[in-house]
């Protein structure tokens, strides 16, 4: 007996190869009820060559097409998001040193290195500065998507100066506040402020020392570096936060014993002077700063692309791109 096929499938794939693009318009017959509605095989293996190899190569194309538009239009918008967050984290930045500048020039008197309270001053100048803005955007740089298809070495440059930079300005704020302590024989170290001040700048030291020992040092090998990575990601995160809370006590501080009423001629800081006013408003904007770098670093789609396997042996610190 000839082998064949029901006539309803070999009618369906008759149907595509002419007019593949009306197929969704024909319903072919759901059975074969006699041995004539069959075709023999040697025709189903023409339909099947003309309806596989056209149909379906056909539709094989039309859905990758609509894969690459949905990918392109999902990264598009991911892109932008990105931009919104991080244009966001740079106008709020500087409005964080825009304000604690304005504070303190404008209701503190100025600023000095001379050991009075001008000297003071400074110190919370430079650590929302260095502690805060720069810190910040400093932890942010890595996700820029124009960095990603660039070479790495570069931007772990950039990243190491900038949050040298921060460290720096934090620094030079504690030596500020602590030669003003000495100078008017005021005790070091003895507020819950002071406390975290100091054991985030000291953590903040600690991981840029070891990110410069395990990223950019080339004697660091490849399974330090894996090691290193996420604890290094997570500690960052973490000295953002400890960073943020050092400078919303500092500034509260700072207030309760600035504006004491009748006790030094200045309006109490219940009464919400303008002084407690721009205070206030940089420890809000100060808190939304760090909220929206939490974002940028949070966010899964917009970390850096992790290099292919090809390319984690390990290179010198000029050769770096991984």
């Amino acid at each position: 007996m000839m082998r064949c096929l029901p006539k309803s499938v070999c009618d369906t794939l008759l149907f595509s190869c002419r007019a593949p693009d009306h197929m969704h318009d024909y319903t072919p017959p759901n059975t074969c009820s006699t041995p004539s509605e069959c075709l023999p095989l040697s025709q189903w293996n023409e339909t099947m060559e003309c309806g596989s190899e056209l149909a379906v190569d056909t539709m094989k194309k039309e859905l990758k097409s609509r894969a690459i538009l949905a990918d392109c239009s999902t990264r598009m918008r991911s892109i932008v998001s990105f931009y919104f967050c991080y244009l966001l984290c740079l106008c709020l930045g500087i409005a964080c040193v825009v304000f604690v500048s304005i504070w303190n020039s404008q209701w503190r008197g100025g600023f000095a290195w001379d050991g009075s309270a001008l000297q003071f001053n400074w110190h919370p100048v430079l650590m929302v500065t260095g502690l805060v803005v720069l810190y910040g955007n400093g932890a942010v740089l890595y996700r820029i998507p124009l960095t990603w298809g660039q070479n790495k070495l570069p931007w772990k440059l950039l990243h190491a100066g900038v949050m040298l930079l921060a460290l720096l300005c934090s620094i030079l704020g504690l030596c500020a506040v602590f030669d003003f302590h000495h100078t008017n024989s005021t005790p070091n170290l003895y507020s819950l402020h002071s406390w975290i001040g100091i054991c985030t700048t000291a953590l903040f030291t600690t991981q840029w020392v070891m990110g410069l020992a395990g990223f950019l040092l080339p004697c660091s090998p490849m399974s330090f570096r894996k090691l290193l990575k996420p604890a290094h990601v997570w500690m960052g995160g973490c000295i953002l936060i400890l960073s943020i809370v050092s400078c919303i006590s500092g500034i509260n501080e700072k207030l309760f014993f600035a504006l004491k009423g009748t006790t030094n001629g200045t309006v109490p800081y219940g009464n919400l002077p303008p002084e407690a006013l721009v205070a206030n408003s940089l420890g809000v904007l100060i808190v939304a700063f760090g909220l929206v770098v939490l974002k940028i670093l949070s966010n899964q789609k917009w970390q850096r692309p992790e290099p292919r396997s090809e390319d984690l042996g390990y290179s010198p610190l000029l050769q770096d791109d991984s």
